[in-house]
């Protein structure tokens, strides 16, 4: 049995942890919630993007790239997004000449034609995302810790309300509102429990694990002896024709069975050393992140990731992503997910009102303990 001084110190771990990342708790959290949705957000903010046909058989790869280039002659296509179950469009990212390094179009293209739409005007559920996953500017171990404060909190909280079952139907309406909040703050952590604990697990391994990844690569990697010598132009730099998109598509789908790419990479396009990556979901499966990487001279599998044969941990970390934004099961698992969401951000919230009601009553306890202690020395004296 837990010692009441263990409690108290958990209580205080507990409170401190709160206190200290609970701004940052709720922004993640809350556009977590929200960026559920972030492909019918980007639909609803370009109102034009909604009244695209949907193509039951969309325009293929090559005529996309062909339309891109023929709209955007001398730019760089970056990236291209396929159709899916929201979006009716094609996407592509490019970067025009002349453009600085870091700035991108991002293009709609009709589905049925592969006709260029025109740049798309909002990107409200992309800046949405980068804010849960990056808060804008950050590194994205940044928001990994706030998944371990998370887990700390729900552990402590967990250890705390040791009559987890009594309190989960405990709310004490007409009490004082410390009282009132605090019953509703336990409510919300014990019946979102188990969301609590994916979503903190799947954020902290999503945001640590490259950290940790890129530290053990760096400690086991032997120095270079050679001494580095001077950047000169990469060979097979030179212009070189092209292999079909649609069929480095197929070539991807035959090396991983089941590929859906949702985003297709261009790399050094037109040149020798050119590269297409395909990446996507696996069919009948809840992994992603699976990719081929095709020569795009060649025609020739250059890199295949499977997760369902890359290993355990491979696996596991193919899961992440489609567990913590719940982008799996249609529109019903998308709304449970935002419900859910919404839960942490409330208790982020309700526990900084809890610890600032608490402060401010000990304050007047003390405020009002001193005027006697005066009075009884007057008295004395």
């Amino acid at each position: 049995m837990t010692s009441q001084r263990t409690l108290n110190r958990l209580f205080t771990l507990h409170s401190w942890a709160g206190i200290v990342t609970g701004l940052l708790l709720f922004i993640v959290c809350f556009s977590g919630a929200v960026v559920v949705f972030k492909n019918e957000i980007d639909l609803w903010a370009n109102p034009s993007l909604a009244k695209l046909p949907r193509s039951e058989k969309p325009a293929s790869l090559d005529a996309v790239l062909t339309q891109l280039q023929t709209r955007y002659p001398g730019a760089t296509v970056e990236t291209i997004a396929l159709p899916d179950a929201v979006n009716p469009s094609y996407f592509a990212f490019v970067r025009e000449r002349g453009a600085p390094a870091h700035t991108r179009t991002k293009v709609a293209l009709r589905s049925d034609t592969g006709t260029v739409a025109g740049p798309v005007d909002s990107q409200l559920g992309q800046y949405l995302r980068m804010l849960h996953v990056f808060l804008f500017f950050g590194p994205r171990w940044i928001v990994g810790f706030l998944g371990v404060a998370m887990l700390v909190l729900i552990t402590t909280g967990i250890v705390i309300h040791r009559k987890i079952l009594a309190e989960l139907f405990t709310q004490r309406w007409g009490r004082s509102f410390r009282v009132v909040m605090s019953d509703l703050h336990k409510s919300a952590g014990i019946w979102g429990l188990g969301f609590h604990i994916l979503i903190a697990t799947t954020g902290a391994w999503m945001g640590l694990a490259p950290l940790f990844e890129q530290g053990y690569k760096f400690i086991t990697t032997p120095a270079a002896m050679a001494p580095s010598q001077p950047v000169r132009k990469a060979e097979g730099s030179e212009p070189a024709p092209m292999q079909s998109l649609d069929a480095m598509y197929a070539i991807a789908q035959q090396a991983v069975p089941g590929l859906e790419a949702r985003y297709v990479s261009l790399r050094r396009w037109g040149t020798g050393t050119a590269e297409a990556g395909f990446t996507g979901n696996l069919s009948g499966h809840l992994a992603s992140t699976a990719r081929v990487d095709i020569h795009a001279v060649t025609g020739t599998p250059k890199k295949v990731h499977d997760p369902r044969t890359a290993g355990f941990w491979s696996l596991v970390n193919s899961l992440m992503e489609p567990l913590h934004f719940g982008d799996f099961g249609g529109l019903a698992l998308k709304w449970l997910y935002f419900f859910l969401g919404m839960t942490p951000a409330f208790l982020s919230i309700s526990g900084t009102l809890i610890w600032l009601d608490a402060r401010q009553q000990r304050r007047r306890e003390a405020d009002a303990a001193h005027p006697a202690s005066a009075g009884n020395s007057i008295a004395a004296g």
